[in-house]
Order: C-alpha cells, then sequence, then structure tokens
C-alpha cells in the first residue's frame, strides 16, 4: 500500500494548515519507526514498512501541493502500484478542525492536490482521508491562500493533535481490516 500525505515541502510549510498530509505520516512513521529518505527520480520522499508480510510506502511528495499527483504517479508506475492501493491524507477546510472524513472515491472537492492526484493516477477511485483545518474568515481566493499558508494556532493544534494521534491506529487498521472498517470506526 501506498500512504500520500499531502503538503509542500520546506520548513516554512511544515507547521500550515495545508501541511495535515505530511504531520499525518510523519505520525504514523514515528510509530512504525520509519525514516523518510529523498527519493529525487520519484520527487518525493519516502519511508517503507512491513506488515503482515508485505511491504507499505509512506510518501510526501517534494512537488508541492498542486503537483501531488505526479510523484504519485512516477512512484506507483515503477512498483506497479494499483489505484486501489494508494490512500490519500490531505487538507480540507470544509470541515471542522480535526475532524476526519474518509471516503474510497470522490470528487477533489476545489482540493487542487487531490485533482492533481485523480488526473494524473487516472480515477477517482482513490482512498483518501480529509482532516478539517477550519475555514478561512473570507472567501476570496487570497484570503484563503493566505490561510491554508498559515500557521496552526495553538488552540488549533492541540484540537488537531487529537487527530494525530490516531494516525498509526488509522493505518494500522487499514491495512489489518480494509477501508470499509476504518470508514466505520473512525468517520464520526
Amino acid at each position: 500500500m501506498l500512504i500520500v500525505g499531502l503538503g509542500n515541502p520546506g520548513k516554512q510549510y511544515e507547521k500550515t494548515h495545508h501541511n495535515v498530509g505530511f504531520m499525518f505520516v510523519d505520525e504514523v512513521a514515528k510509530s512504525y519507526n520509519v525514516t523518510f529518505k529523498l527519493e529525487k527520480k520519484f520527487q518525493c520522499y519516502i519511508g517503507e514498512f512491513v506488515q503482515n508480510g508485505k511491504k507499505h510506502y509512506l510518501m510526501k511528495p517534494t512537488t508541492y501541493m498542486n503537483l501531488s499527483g505526479h510523484a504519485v504517479r512516477l512512484f506507483s508506475d515503477y512498483y506497479n502500484i494499483e489505484s486501489d492501493d494508494i490512500f490519500v491524507i490531505y487538507d480540507d477546510m470544509d470541515l471542522p478542525i480535526g475532524t476526519k472524513r474518509i471516503r474510497k472515491s470522490g470528487s477533489a472537492g476545489g482540493h487542487n492536490g487531490m485533482k492533481s492526484m485523480i488526473q494524473e493516477v487516472g480515477t477517482s477511485e482513490i482512498a483518501r482521508l480529509r482532516i478539517g483545518i477550519g475555514r478561512s474568515k473570507e472567501d476570496s481566493h487570497d484570503k484563503v491562500v493566505d490561510f491554508v499558508l498559515s500557521n496552526f494556532s495553538k488552540s488549533e493544534m492541540n484540537i488537531l493533535n487529537e487527530t494525530l494521534n490516531v494516525s498509526a491506529n488509522i493505518i494500522n487498521d487499514l491495512i489489518n481490516h480494509g477501508i470499509d472498517y476504518i470508514m466505520n470506526n473512525y468517520n464520526k
């Protein structure tokens, strides 16, 4: 399975609203003692672990959010990973902070990283976890961009940490029990 966290590379983006996907896979990596390695030919950081006798990958694309699908396509083509073995984690500002929504498929819902993923992989049948980051106070494009690229406040991080603390459980349950199980147990 390829588990992809969407975000933007670089220290300046580490704690921003748009980097929830990276934060999630970082937490999973800690739980599995995974170290990320830069894979320039795939334009991403990759970590790997074995569970139930099968190799699984954690990915953080270095392509920046709007081109995330490119790294996923390069990697999945090389390793013959089918779209039903890809799980993507990303931010959703239409959900309250820390809220989790898991789906088997769907549209990009206006999220440019997911648009890129669907376009590059060639299907919207990609399992995903959307993590709520709350909404910008204003809906203008510039204000939305400023919001998603701003750092989480301390109170937001306190709420978000509750979600991040179960990240390894979600991935463990996904691997052991499948997408339906995690949809039934974590979509609350």
